[in-house]
């Protein structure tokens, strides 16, 4: 995602009071509709300390003691950007400093494990293979449990390498895996170079080929016909059957960007073109998520009644419904970019950019019947986050956690 950096960055934590509570990382995220109150803790501020990370733009994982696990788009040793660990108790470890060439640099996206206990991740920038303009290319990056790197993926050759023209560049997603350990993701650029200039992106698969190598095929090209979706900046996820679903920012019959399913043979089709009509959803920067229905929900970061961005349901035979339209309201969240996350009683949770009560961003709540309610607004008090741009994720307590990719402590003030 590209934007205006400051400075720092910030981990949070909120607890609420009432069934279930919430924490965040540089986002925001209040999960307990019955809740009276919200309190918000501020685990970690990032840039406290030399070759610290700086810009916190993607979300965080657990392992299974407990720790938390992210990256931050730059800073670190050489200036490349840090995948990073956190304990419960706020005690921050570097565990790899990108930038020293031909390493990759610049994650945007977080990581993943696989079962042996490896992080997995994309960065938008460096890698080592001959692109064109190599700072945009990227990389595919596996990090062992000793924080050894490697480089499995340098994206940007120009003849691709599954014998085709056009491999992917500037992946600004993470990656997920498949039952036989295979890697998926997309790349924003790339691909067919006919297709804007700068190639309107991929989907790509990367499967293991012996001890921690992997082959890359580009399973989907954008921008191959009328209508096609163009530049996804989110990730991927499966169904029960193995196809993959994802959005594209532009792009589609409309050019406001698409929902996409792909099959496993890589056949595409384009589930939803956003801007059908007035007041629709514009461009979605989000990933997508399942309710127990087969139901997608996702956001957009521009559009709906207000101009501001919407919450909105795709069922599986591609009806589109707008649950929420930002902007309605004074002190509403402006321009969500996260994705969302359910709770058991199917009410979403989620995070905007910009607006709230200091237009630094807000966490919002959004029940099934379309009641919203924002639970905190970022920059209500001095060090705290502002800007959350990545999705938020739950402990087994019901608390939330999530990553602001401006503010904290040694960032911009809160208002």
């Amino acid at each position: 995602m590209n934007h205006t950096k400051k400075n720092d960055l910030r981990v949070l934590e909120t607890t609420v009071s009432g069934v279930l509570a919430a924490a965040f990382v540089a986002l925001l995220l209040i999960v307990a509709p019955t809740a009276q109150a919200q309190t918000e803790t501020v685990l970690y501020s990032f840039a406290s300390q030399p070759g610290d990370g700086n810009y916190a733009d993607a979300g965080l994982i657990f392992d299974n003691a407990g720790n938390l696990y992210g990256t931050t788009v730059s800073g670190g040793a050489h200036y490349g950007g840090t995948v990073f660990e956190l304990t419960a108790a706020g005690t921050e470890k570097i565990l790899y400093s990108f930038g020293s060439q031909p390493d990759g640099s610049g994650p945007y996206a977080g990581v993943i494990f696989d079962d042996a206990g490896n992080l997995y991740g994309t960065t938008s920038y460096g890698g080592a293979d001959k692109c064109s303009n190599a700072y945009v290319c990227g990389a595919v990056f596996e990090l062992t449990a000793d924080g050894t790197e490697k480089v499995l993926h340098s994206f940007g050759n120009p003849y691709g390498y599954d014998g085709a023209r056009g491999d992917g560049t500037d992946p600004q997603a993470g990656l997920i895996f498949d039952n036989a350990g295979n890697l998926y993701g997309t790349t924003t650029y790339g691909g067919d170079l006919e297709c804007g200039g700068y190639g309107c992106g991929t989907v790509f698969k990367l499967t293991p080929k012996g001890k921690r190598n992997f082959k890359e095929k580009i399973l989907y090209r954008f921008g191959r016909h009328a209508g096609d979706g163009q530049n996804p900046y989110a990730g991927l996820i499966f169904d029960s059957a193995g196809n993959l679903y994802g959005t594209t920012f532009d792009g589609g019959y409309y050019g406001y960007g698409t929902v996409i399913e792909l099959t496993a043979t890589g056949k595409e089709k384009a589930l939803y073109s956003f801007g059908r009509y007035k007041g629709d959803g514009l461009h979605p920067q989000a990933g997508l998520i399942f309710d127990n229905s087969g139901n997608l929900y996702s956001t957009t970061t521009y559009g709906g009644a207000y101009g501001y961005g919407t919450v909105f349901e795709l069922t599986a035979d591609g009806t589109e419904k707008i649950l929420y339209s930002f902007g309605g309201q004074s002190g509403d969240g402006e321009s969500p970019t996260g994705s969302l996350i359910l709770d058991t009683n199917g009410t979403l949770y989620g995070t905007t950019s910009f607006g709230g009560a200091y237009y630094a961003g807000a966490v919002f709540e959004l029940t099934a019947a379309g009641t919203e309610k924002v639970l905190y607004n970022l920059g209500s008090q001095a060090g705290d986050g502002i800007y959350p741009y990545a999705a938020l994720i739950f402990d087994n307590s019901g608390n939330l956690y999530g990553t602001t990719s401006h503010g904290g402590d040694l960032g911009c003030e809160a208002p």
